[in-house]
């Protein structure tokens, strides 16, 4: 497993990051920890889920029995309120079964999103508390992301990036790359759109800076997964049209 940086914070995480938002599908406990344990033994040092729902992350919480202190744990917030974003924390911190979170984001995709000078003030509080570690935000809207980024204080962005998205997108990638910002590329297939799995991990590759979050709901998908991650097709003239049918079929 490849490991990277994420922008200018200290935590080096799995080139494949585990999107935890979907444990709640799977039929128990038990095949939850099967998949999360899995992945940990393949490298997978990176597993990101959000308070909005709280049976995934009670899971994920249960799951991290005994690897806890080995992995970088992040969650995310849209609470509308100083109050109910510490109260979020706290929620997500119980469930979790964790003191800390390794990084913490502002999910923006709340229709009355906190000011961002209170979500500063407020994370700045949770730093001094010792349960928040480092910040992001996440965010589908990229006038935001842009006018987000000329503040320095956000670590990391969790942005949709993948072999669907146009030439803006990939300048955010450019963009946070030189102002050393983490990118975490959430809907690594769009949504499901992208069936080729192997066509999406080459296209990642390409990018140093970018960790592509993967919602995995099965072991078999997660094997697909860690293949192509060690396997990624050569970048040639023939991946490139490749490339170039997919987005022009979804054009």
């Amino acid at each position: 497993m490849e490991y990277i940086a994420l922008g200018r914070s200290n935590l080096l995480v799995s080139r494949v990051g585990f999107g935890a938002m979907s444990l709640n599908e799977i039929d128990s406990e038990e095949d939850a920890a099967v998949l999360i344990h899995k992945a940990y033994d393949a490298g997978i040092n990176f597993f990101d889920i959000s308070h909005s729902i709280p049976e995934s992350e009670k899971r994920l919480g249960a799951c991290l029995s005994g690897i806890r202190q080995h992995i970088i744990l992040a969650t995310k917030s849209d609470a509308s309120t100083k109050k109910e974003l510490l109260q979020d924390l706290d929620e997500s911190l119980y469930a979790l079964q964790s003191d800390y979170v390794d990084l913490f984001q502002y999910d923006f995709s709340n229709d009355t999103p906190m000011d961002f000078k209170e979500i500063k003030n407020v994370f700045e509080l949770m730093r001094e508390r010792g349960k928040v570690k480092h910040f992001g935000f996440a965010t589908q809207n990229l006038e935001l992301a842009e006018e987000i980024l000329k503040n320095d204080f956000f670590e990391i962005i969790q942005f949709p990036f993948n072999v669907l998205t146009n030439s803006d997108v990939l300048d955010l990638v450019k963009l946070c790359q030189k102002k050393d910002v983490g990118f975490i590329a959430m809907k690594p297939l769009y949504g499901g759109l992208v069936q080729n799995i192997p066509l999406a991990e080459g296209f990642f590759h390409q990018y140093e800076n970018v960790v592509p979050l993967w919602g995995v709901r099965t072991v078999e998908e997660l094997n697909q997964i860690l293949y192509f991650n060690s396997n990624p097709p050569v970048i040639d003239d023939k991946f490139k049209e490749e490339v170039d049918k997919v987005r022009l079929f979804f054009s």
